[in-house]
């Protein structure tokens, strides 16, 4: 098969996964670990999370009731503590390989799972990560945010839309993302689906499907 484009997510793939700041901050408070992963995995097309990035509701209400289903499951959490912490740091060298790929003519798109909170769609707290996250997204021939488009993974709307985007078939298109239930429709829409475990590994994958050696 001849791969024309690659669809990257962005949390989790472009940036570290912000499941490694969930972590920190549930040791800060004492909470066991993976808490944050339970408490949004509950209900999850109906919960704050999955609603907040559907832009269904604003940061206050996300708060509120993200604090009510954490108390549900026996733990006090607030929800701006975990939007605190959303933003992942920058993987250079996921970068550069947007940049190889641009280089190679390969079409590039992304497909992120974000809210409406922080700045611009990486969910920055800072001016500086948001300006940083600016560029990269700049390097994108497409970008999809659920919390612009109303849709988020693994509705598989949202792969269709980006095909239809970039002028591609799903079965020349490499799909790159963490979370091996957002990898699972993009595979049978017919992409081959890479799920993301680290940056290194992710590079490995994504140049021996290609044949393209990337940074």
């Amino acid at each position: 098969m001849t791969y024309t484009t690659v669809i990257f997510d962005f949390g989790g793939v472009i940036t570290a996964s912000p499941f490694e700041a969930f972590n920190r901050l549930e040791a800060e408070r004492g909470l066991p670990r993976d808490f944050i992963r339970r408490v949004n995995a509950a209900d999850p097309d109906t919960n704050a999370w999955a609603r907040f990035e559907r832009a269904e509701i604003d940061a206050a209400a996300f708060d509120s009731l993200f604090a009510t289903e954490a108390k549900a499951l026996g733990h006090e959490l607030e929800g701006e503590a975990v939007l605190a912490v959303l933003a992942g740091a920058v993987r250079p060298a996921m970068v550069a390989a947007l940049d190889t790929l641009k280089a190679r003519d390969f079409g590039i798109g992304c497909i992120t799972n974000n809210v409406p909170s922080g700045k611009g769609a990486g969910m920055a707290r800072s001016e500086e990560l948001a300006a940083e996250v600016a560029a990269i997204m700049a390097r994108f021939d497409h970008v999809i945010e659920s919390s612009k488009v109303g849709v988020r993974k693994p509705d598989p709307r949202i792969y269709a839309m980006m095909c239809e985007a970039l002028g591609a078939q799903p079965a020349t298109c490499v799909y790159l993302d963490d979370l091996g239930i957002n990898c699972k429709p993009a595979s049978q829409l017919g992409m081959h689906a890479i799920k993301v475990t680290s940056g290194e590994q992710a590079l490995a994958d994504l140049s021996a499907v290609l044949g393209v050696t990337l940074p």
